[in-house]
């Protein structure tokens, strides 16, 4: 008598737990991406449905339809893979740009306390002063 395994359930592509914000930030990726495969039946859809109001769910039914089977055609957990592996390609890149953004915000700070003859901030140069020692 054979025993046959069961099959393990495959592990998602990034297994890193996320915060919500972050997941709303893949699933704002993943919808983005569904609606992007799905742009011309969207545009006909919404084409149609421009001036109506009650008529659109009869008079638009087939481009209604149309577009709700594309969308669910794409809507996959493959799709939502690939957004989440994007959203990882592109970790390194948003850092970059919130240490710039930091980086321009200390230079306008410094600048602004120059140009008013202000003391600087005493917390950055007691850091500054650690950092030396």
């Amino acid at each position: 008598m054979a025993t046959s395994k069961p099959t393990p359930s495959p592990l998602p592509s990034q297994p890193i737990p996320l915060s919500a914000a972050q997941e709303a930030q893949v699933r704002d990726m993943y919808y983005k991406r569904v609606r992007g495969h799905c742009a011309d039946e969207i545009r006909d859809f919404a084409a149609c449905a421009t001036n109506r109001t009650i008529s659109a769910t009869w008079a638009c039914r087939q481009q209604r339809l149309t577009m709700n089977s594309c969308m669910v055609a794409h809507a996959s957990q493959a799709e939502f893979d690939l957004a989440r592996s994007d959203w990882f390609r592109g970790l390194e890149a948003r850092r970059l740009e919130r240490e710039e953004q930091e980086r321009k915000r200390k230079e306008g700070e410094k600048f602004w306390r120059e140009w008013w003859d202000l003391p600087p901030n005493q917390k950055e140069e007691s850091k500054a002063r650690d950092a030396k020692q």
